[in-house]
């Protein structure tokens, strides 16, 4: 069930260095939101620190809260393998794994997690993913085939049947369509639309028509002089923040001047 991501005073850091301040604003359930903004607002560190990824890396911390429907995903009693089921993830290459087939990639997702059963249940648990990615039209006759076979856009479409195979509640996709060409690019946009149905879906993108045509949401994230961390500079529904911004810096961006 999707809920809505709420991110309340995030700050981080690698090191000593300070990449985001003070981050705060809510993503309502089942909706898109698109994050924008130049190279080096720390967009990429945002999401995952969502789905807490981001303590994964040396020498990271991070100050402030996410909420997703309410729990504190940092809470002192929270399991982060847990979270990081319950916010799955796109990256922005397509990462099968290329040498086992394609029924396997989505059935590793689910046993990762922990769901056995009869081969007849893991068998409509692959099918239900692959149908809601928009593959198993393409590939129901050849499931036994190796991953690394499929086209750059299936690829990414199969990395979202792993990513959807357990059933998170948000789905975050970090430039999912920057590798692939324009007309996987667009298969992918018209899944994201299918997906929001089912789950909240958070988008690092740096297409600004991408963000225009998929997005109900947007936040457009900068840095205010070099060296500063990302900033929050403005939140709000995709169509006021592509025409009627409340910020300079923001038209300046979504109209090309900066950036």
């Amino acid at each position: 069930m999707a809920v809505e991501v709420k991110l309340e005073g995030l700050s981080a850091w690698f090191g000593s260095n300070q990449v985001l301040d003070d981050i705060s604003f809510t993503v309502p359930a089942q909706s898109v939101t698109a994050i924008i903004g130049p190279s080096g607002s720390g967009k990429s560190t945002l999401i995952r620190l969502v789905n807490r990824m981001h303590e994964i890396l040396p020498r990271t911390r991070h100050e402030g809260h996410v909420f997703l429907g309410g729990e504190d995903v940092y809470g002192d009693d929270v399991d982060p393998v847990d979270v990081r089921r319950r916010v799955g993830m796109v990256f922005q290459r397509p990462n099968p794994f290329p040498t086992m087939s394609i029924y396997d990639n989505v059935a590793a997702g689910l046993k990762l997690n922990g769901v056995r059963g009869k081969r007849s249940g893991m068998d409509g648990l692959v099918e239900e993913s692959l149908k809601a990615a928009g593959l198993w039209g393409e590939v129901r006759n050849r499931l036994k085939a190796p991953a690394g076979g499929l086209s750059g856009g299936q690829q990414q479409r199969l990395c979202i049947a792993r990513a959807i195979a357990v059933r998170p509640e948000v789905l975050l996709m970090d430039e999912p369509a920057s590798a692939l060409d324009p007309q996987s690019t667009l298969r992918i946009e018209d899944l994201m639309a299918e997906l929001k149905q089912r789950y909240t879906i958070v988008i690092v993108t740096h297409n600004m028509q991408q963000a225009a045509r998929i997005a109900d949401w947007t936040a457009f994230m900068t840095v205010t002089e070099e060296g500063a961390p990302g900033r929050l500079i403005e939140f709000d529904q995709t169509n006021t923040i592509f025409t009627h911004p409340k910020d300079d810096r923001t038209q300046a961006y979504v109209t090309g001047r900066f950036g």
